[in-house]
């Protein structure tokens, strides 16, 4: 079979690409938003605790994917719980995610939601029941766009303030400012915005169509997926890729190009999906795979790829590694390859 790869990644196989939310960037800067949306009958609040967001009680069974990579990701149904602003007595922080764009059963179009991170105490008075706070991980993919966008955006903010507690120019406290998009130094009054790391991860094919897949050293030994890595400072998208596949594979790439982006915050990242080919001059067998990231690196055809479905743990459904390898693959992972 020859490469089929697309342009581009489609939007709906990137689960946390996905949004239906109008950020509303102007209205951060009112000192009273927060009383203002208060006051709005209509508001609602995402209640987050240890990176978890509370679940409809319809949305239990939805959050819990297969183990393996292959079964194909539920398409729903699962949705978050969006509470009235009187429900969540206290918060460690607040953040205004904006409005929505879309309608749902429960909520109208341009309702405001407000990320609320919240205290042990707080959370389990609010729902004790623990299987009702979804990981986004394993729930991305049930998720509608509204909601897989709302989570994925609360969960990098609440992540950024969790590690920007202190100036990092003096190691003084900062406090929250802009309805949450800014925190200030109290020494010298200066801003510190939220951050996203860059880093890339690569479709890389040989002459025969095959894909390379890695095993990382903090992964079980089962584990596969393409190799990735952060965009080192002055560097290019492209510029990183050759560079990382070289450190992790010991062979050299070219043609490096872009396929699609999903932000991954866990904690902070933004993943780059990219494609490159192994260079001409360069033999698919001399495969030096680094020892310490990197265990265990192999080439694929699609054909050995479902051969090795019972050995083998293949990436999630949330991530962009799986939506990459099944642009090369064809279709779903839990089907066998077209002939």
């Amino acid at each position: 079979m020859s490469s089929a790869l697309t342009p581009s990644l489609p939007l709906a196989a990137l689960p946390l690409s996905r949004h239906a939310t109008d950020r509303d960037h102007a209205a951060r800067s009112r000192p009273a938003l927060f009383d203002e949306l208060w006051s709005e009958p209509g508001t609602r609040v995402l209640a987050l605790w240890k990176g978890r967001a509370l679940l409809t009680a319809e949305s239990v069974a939805a959050a819990t994917p297969a183990a393996d990579g292959w079964s194909s990701p539920d398409a729903g149904p699962a949705a978050l719980e969006l509470l009235p602003v009187d429900r969540v007595t206290s918060a460690l922080i607040r953040v205004y995610l904006g409005r929505t764009t879309v309608a749902t059963p429960t909520e109208q179009a341009g309702t405001a939601v407000v990320l609320q991170v919240l205290t042990d105490a707080a959370a389990l008075e609010l729902e004790p029941d623990e299987t009702r706070w979804g990981n986004l991980r394993t729930v991305a993919t049930a998720l509608g766009d509204r909601d897989a966008g709302l989570f994925t955006e609360a969960l990098a903010m609440a992540n950024w303030h969790a590690s920007h507690t202190h100036c990092p120019r003096c190691g003084s406290p900062t406090v929250v400012e802009q309805a949450g998009w800014v925190r200030r130094c109290l020494e010298d009054g200066s801003e510190v915005f939220p951050r996203t790391d860059p880093a890339v991860i690569v479709t890389v094919l040989d002459a025969d169509d095959r894909l390379l897949l890695g095993s990382n050293a903090m992964w079980e030994q089962s584990r596969y997926s393409l190799l990735a890595g952060f965009v080192e400072p002055g560097e290019s998208f492209e510029g990183a890729v050759e560079r990382e596949i070289f450190e992790e594979a010991g062979v050299r790439v070219v043609d490096a190009r872009y396929k699609g982006s999903q932000p991954w915050p866990f904690p902070a990242s933004v993943m780059v999906g990219m494609t490159a080919r192994l260079a001409d001059d360069q033999p698919a067998s001399e495969l030096d795979p680094d020892g310490d990231e990197i265990l265990d690196v192999r080439w694929f055809s699609r054909e050995e790829l479902w051969a090795a479905r019972e050995q083998i743990i293949l990436p999630g459904g949330s991530s962009i590694a799986r939506a990459l390898i099944e642009d090369w693959y064809g279709g779903p992972l839990g089907e066998p390859p077209a002939p």
